[in-house]
């Protein structure tokens, strides 16, 4: 898989141009986006990972074999930075995600070990909203028991309030898990996308 760094930008204005599909990965602070990011695009260091949640402060756009765009957001809800900063994210995440001139899918992470916090819940009905094709990534599946995984999901999914046409994928970056699957619901959007033009 070709991967290539395209930008980054502290606001929408220095976006590249709409000119293919995107694909955006949005989720709390210390969710193990950057990492997930990596496992989906089959390398090691092309998202950088931190031990200090909120590390990921601008949108950072990644060209995908010339078809679509890898686009990592800066993490919510959890980071270190002031509420001022964060009302400015929460603006910024509200006025992407409702952009029509973008064919546009969402990511929303969400760690396994956690119940969704209001944040969560209040960026997946922006995604809602939106109109925009969207899926649930629950991340760091390798961190509690299979016999617990099942019950958690179920759990995460009524949180949220998801009905059964939002795809769920339960992934690990440690175990290699989820990124068929994640692969597979983007190629058909792209193959979707083709088709309407």
């Amino acid at each position: 898989m070709e991967v290539e760094f395209i930008t980054s930008s502290p606001d929408l204005r220095g976006l590249p141009a709409p000119d293919l599909p995107e694909f955006a990965f949005l989720g709390r602070s210390n969710c193990g986006k950057s990492s997930l990011i990596n496992h989906f695009l089959n390398r090691t260091s092309v998202a950088r990972t931190s031990g200090k949640p909120g590390k990921t402060r601008l949108f950072n756009y990644f060209r995908v074999e010339n078809r679509f765009y890898v686009v990592d957001l800066p993490g919510y809800g959890f980071a270190k930075v002031s509420k001022q900063q964060r009302a400015v994210w929460k603006k910024l995440f509200a006025r992407y995600l409702a952009a029509e001139d973008r064919a546009m899918a969402i990511f929303q992470l969400l760690d396994v070990r956690h119940q969704p916090t209001a944040d969560d819940l209040e960026v997946a009905d922006w995604i809602r909203r939106s109109g925009h094709p969207s899926a649930v990534a629950i991340t760091k599946t390798d961190k509690i028991g299979t016999n617990s995984r099942q019950r958690r999901y179920t759990e995460i999914i009524s949180a949220l309030g998801m009905g059964p046409d939002i795809p769920v994928f339960p992934t690990s970056a440690v175990q290699k898990t989820g990124r068929v699957e994640m692969i597979a619901w983007v190629e058909a959007l792209l193959a979707a996308n083709a088709d309407s033009e």
